[in-house]
């Protein structure tokens, strides 16, 4: 496989073709602010978060879904890029009913980790104040939806490592939301195996493990890199 030459923030990275912005960056040690992106499932490129600039194109980049070329420039932290990402921290607390004193998350969070780190301390923009449930129906997890950012990691590992595909996304627009089943309450869903593996995939309190209280979510994201990496060396068979 060949190798690929391009700067990122002016630094000088090779790596093999067919990896992503996002990859490379980690290779160099640049941070990219990610919310979507998780290790070892696929990337959609859905919060946006990852965008980053590419001399002799007026267009941003999602980092986590564009390859790498020959000869990319590569600027992760323009003032823009920062605009951005900001404006779209301050949707997302907007766009729904996040109040962190009270989430099983707070502390724990990568929306509060994002919301630091890109200098957003308060919205712009009216709050929508969505009516939102929580489901409650299984014995060991509910699920709040006021807290999700419909980050389709939940989707996606239970799609793509525990092969079960509990978990959707409902209608479309403002009026998104993640289902389990066939639009059932997650305790009737036959299909669930109650591995808890869209528990730890959650970056926020959305999905939680029953009994759990303000400030006391915590994830194994270990279990996650073990399993992924297990099933690419077949290791499970040993």
């Amino acid at each position: 496989m060949s190798v690929k030459t391009l700067k990122i923030d002016d630094i000088d990275i090779a790596i093999e073709e067919g990896a992503t912005i996002l990859q490379a960056a980690k290779e160099a040690g640049v941070s990219i602010p990610t919310l979507c992106h998780l290790d070892g499932v696929t990337d959609v490129g859905a919060c946006r978060l990852c965008l980053v600039e590419i001399d002799g194109s007026n267009r941003l980049f999602p980092a986590c879904v564009t390859q790498v070329a020959e000869g990319m420039q590569i600027h992760t932290q323009t003032p823009k890029l920062q605009e951005y990402r900001r404006m779209t921290v301050e949707l997302l607390f907007a766009e729904g009913n996040h109040v962190c004193s009270i989430c099983v998350a707070n502390g724990n969070c990568e929306l509060q980790n994002v919301a630091i780190a890109v200098g957003m301390d308060h919205s712009r923009f009216p709050y929508r104040f969505p009516d939102r449930k929580v489901d409650a129906s299984h014995p060991l997890f509910s699920i709040d939806h006021n807290r999700c950012i419909l980050c389709t990691r939940c989707v996606r590992v239970c799609d793509e490592i525990e092969g079960a595909h509990v978990w959707d996304i409902a209608q479309r627009g403002a009026a998104c939301y993640i289902v389990s089943g066939l639009n059932q309450p997650w305790g009737s869903v036959d299909a669930c195996t109650s591995c808890g593996k869209c528990v730890d995939a959650c970056p926020t309190g959305a999905i939680f493990r029953k009994g759990t209280t303000t400030s006391e979510k915590e994830r194994d994201r270990d279990k996650l890199e073990f399993l992924v990496t297990a099933r690419e060396k077949r290791e499970w068979t040993r």
